[in-house]
């Protein structure tokens, strides 16, 4: 089965017994590594238990076929359901998972898969979203809304509570890999744990959380709906330079050109640039609200809408094509920036 966004949350916390295996995969390797550690703890508690946990790579899965059946029908020395953890094994495991999900035979033993990005054809991942004792998870990476809940969340576990430009600054650096984002966020913790003010400041959060490809990302965004092209040039290079990946550059813009559509159209209610900026949640970062300010007079909603579509159709030529996708991405990214400097007008 394929779990709703809803429903994630829940299944983490309780898998359903009837549940034999679980595919969590998807660009977002942190979240990836997350949501299977949660599975993990879930079923075994201590996932340090040799006897209830077994461990599978690619290379296993290669040598010995049969290996997947054989630990998945293995039972607990301690008692308690066992689970086998299959990490990068996503190109052979589809027809031995196939083989253990048809077993009527019994067992209870939980297959926890952990995988990359999958497109809809691929076989594990039809197999995991079609057959009813599987369920697959996908993991990409937050999207703003998500991403603040998960660093108040983070900062109120510590007792901590930031300014509205700590956490606009926050949002802004991080989001491109779940992992990574909690790295910075538990520096951020570390660096406040001995302050007896349990604010977090812009001051503190720059003193201490770097600014890395996800703020790159979102410079790509500004300067390239802004028309500068020197700037975009020097964002994409330090994107590409982290090993960001030109579909993540293209959401991010995505992304960017979705809230500034929503002002648009909120403008011709009238309401002033500023409060309706001001009224976007997650906050903008206060450093940005001159440049959205300057973008909303540079676009119209019309022209916005048929910028998404470049940026769309830019995303499927990267998967489709067979075309360099750092180029697909480069191209699109400076025909915005072209169509910026004549008003909006894309080409």
């Amino acid at each position: 089965m394929k779990l709703a966004a809803r429903d994630v949350e829940r299944f983490l916390d309780q898998p359903e017994p009837a549940v034999r295996a679980v595919l969590v995969y998807g660009p977002d390797a942190g979240l990836v590594r997350e949501r299977a550690g949660r599975l993990l703890r879930a079923v075994l508690g201590d996932v340090d238990d040799p006897f209830r946990l077994a461990a599978l790579t690619a290379a296993d899965v290669r040598d010995d076929p049969a290996r997947l059946a054989d630990e998945m029908a293995a039972l607990s020395l301690t008692g308690g359901r066992r689970v086998v953890r299959l990490r990068g094994g996503e190109a052979r495991a589809a027809e031995p998972l196939r083989a253990v999900l048809d077993d009527d035979s019994g067992g209870d033993t939980l297959l926890v898969l952990e995988a990359g990005e999958l497109s809809p054809r691929d076989g594990l991942r039809k197999l995991c979203e079609q057959h009813k004792r599987a369920a697959a998870i996908a993991c990409y990476a937050d999207d703003e809304r998500a991403l603040e809940q998960v660093v108040a969340a983070a900062l109120r576990n510590a007792g901590l509570e930031p300014e509205p430009s700590a956490l606009a600054y926050l949002v802004a650096c991080l989001g491109a890999d779940r992992g990574v984002s909690r790295q910075e966020l538990e520096k951020l913790i570390l660096y406040k744990a001995e302050d007896a003010d349990r604010g977090v400041s812009l001051a503190d959060v720059e003193a201490c959380v770097g600014d890395g490809a996800p703020l790159a990302r979102d410079d790509v965004a500004l300067a390239a709906l802004s028309g500068d092209q020197a700037g975009l040039d020097r964002a994409l290079e330090r994107c590409y330079g982290v090993g960001e990946s030109p579909i993540g550059v293209l959401r991010t813009v995505a992304r960017h050109l979705q809230r500034l559509h929503l002002l648009a159209l909120r403008a011709r209610s009238g309401t002033a640039a500023d409060e309706q900026i001001r009224k976007l949640r997650p906050p903008v970062f206060f450093k940005h609200v001159p440049i959205i300010r300057g973008q909303l007079r540079l676009w119209s909603a019309p022209r916005l809408a048929a910028a998404m579509e470049l940026v769309t159709e830019a995303e499927l030529q990267c998967k489709s094509t067979g075309m360099p996708a750092e180029a697909v991405c480069s191209r699109a990214l400076m025909r915005l920036a072209t169509a910026a400097r004549a008003g909006g007008r894309t080409q």
